[in-house]
């Protein structure tokens, strides 16, 4: 069953064309308003005080959590180290992937995998994988907001965990687009929101109270059917109080929205009855 015609706001970044394309394909009516852009720090001594405990042997696990961000922790220590340094010292520790993406980037190193996370590659699947490892002293490469929950597990099973911060989400630099999915929501023209991270909604509204108008986002929100991928997301939506409706069974954006076309007009349908 497509969208057919439904009004679907995404605010999708990095794959803005390939989502709104697959919204269309779906027979949907896409906004796609980017909301965020990877922001390198300006000061990266954090990364460069890592590697000098690194180089002196002083991690048995490191744990990589985004494609971007071991990419990114490569490129910044190869600034200053010898371009193969951070690789060579890696296949000599306990190396963790967080999903494909960071498996991926390591391949390319030619650093070996001890522990492939398995979907949907959150921080409790992590924890299990990694249950049975006697290591403690633990390096985690961090994305955008700090995981504070898997910190926090880590250094509850014992761990010395030293968190290294590459970059950082900010909004994007024209934030026309987003402002305009705020006008729309806030207007009622918009059916469906897609959201494929938790950083999107809490950008979203930074720009919806910016103008005085977060409230009122968030209820018309709540009458619209909402997909989310990943259980951070749906966690931070549900503590804004926005019930997620689409929820796919792959974490991918094709399995998103097409599941989304499937299931929005119901989810619409009873939302807005509840809210009649």
């Amino acid at each position: 069953m497509p969208f057919d015609g439904l009004r679907v706001v995404s605010f999708e970044s990095r794959r803005a064309n390939e989502i709104a394309e697959l919204i269309r394909r779906h027979k949907g009516d896409p906004f796609v308003a980017p909301s965020m852009r990877e922001a390198p720090l300006e000061n990266n001594q954090e990364a460069f005080e890592f590697a000098e405990r690194l180089f002196r042997a002083e991690f048995d696990m490191m744990i990589l959590l985004t494609g971007v961000g071991t990419r990114a922790l490569d490129k910044v220590l190869a600034s200053r180290y010898p371009p193969q340094a951070f690789a060579e010292a890696l296949r000599k520790l306990k190396v963790v992937a967080r999903g494909p993406k960071p498996a991926a980037v390591l391949r390319e190193m030619q650093v070996p995998i001890t522990v492939n996370v398995p979907e949907p590659n959150t921080w409790r699947e992590l924890l299990t994988a990694i249950g049975d490892f006697p290591e403690r002293h633990i390096a985690v490469q961090e994305y955008g907001k700090s995981n504070l929950e898997l910190l926090a597990a880590l250094r509850a099973r014992g761990a010395e965990v030293t968190a290294v911060r590459v970059y950082q989400w900010d909004l994007p630099e024209d934030t026309a687009p987003l402002r305009e999915a705020v006008r729309r929501i806030v207007a009622g023209e918009a059916d469906v929101a897609i959201f494929t991270t938790s950083v999107q909604l809490t950008h979203l509204l930074r720009i919806a109270a910016e103008t005085g108008l977060e409230e009122s986002a968030l209820h018309h929100l709540r009458k619209m059917a909402v997909a989310s991928i990943g259980p951070t997301t749906s966690e931070t939506l549900e503590e804004s109080g926005i019930q997620p409706d689409i929820i796919p069974t792959h974490p991918k954006m094709g399995f998103l929205v097409k599941e989304a076309a499937e299931q929005a007009s119901a989810a619409i349908k009873r939302k807005r009855a509840a809210h009649a």
